[in-house]
């Protein structure tokens, strides 16, 4: 929402700008307007204006562009949650006393009842099962 109000709000002040930096151009080119220090100074803060909403305004939708989708997973929260996998799989494995196969046939069972859910998901059900059932 923060990089769309840039964009409109940059857009918006570069459309304004620049038609300001035209009309002032076009006097001085048809002789209505004098040439002097202060239309010289005004023209040229315009024009470092119009240029340098220019850059930031493509830099923004550069910048946006270039960042990952919604849908993709950062690299940082990929080895957390594969940390967080193996930490639930051993306090699992740990809980049934070693049993490795036993774990896995479990997750199995979990994943045919409640398909589509995420890897952590079918250990936490597993040992909150394991913990209801004491």
């Amino acid at each position: 929402m923060g990089n769309q109000v840039v964009i409109a709000v940059g857009t918006f002040i570069l459309l304004l700008t620049g038609l300001l930096l035209g009309y002032v151009l076009s006097q001085l080119v048809l002789g209505f307007l004098a040439f002097n220090l202060l239309t010289f100074f005004g023209t040229l803060s315009l024009i470092l204006i119009f240029g340098t909403l220019y850059y930031v305004l493509f830099w923004q939708l550069r910048r946006e562009q270039s960042q990952p989708s919604s849908l993709e997973r950062p690299i940082s929260n990929q080895t957390t949650e594969d940390v967080s996998d193996s930490y639930l799989k051993n306090r699992l494995i740990a809980r049934l006393s070693g049993d490795t196969a036993a774990a896995e046939r479990l997750i199995e069972q979990a994943r045919e009842t409640y398909p589509g859910m995420p890897e952590n998901w079918y250990c936490e059900r597993v040992l909150d099962d394991l913990e209801g059932d004491r």
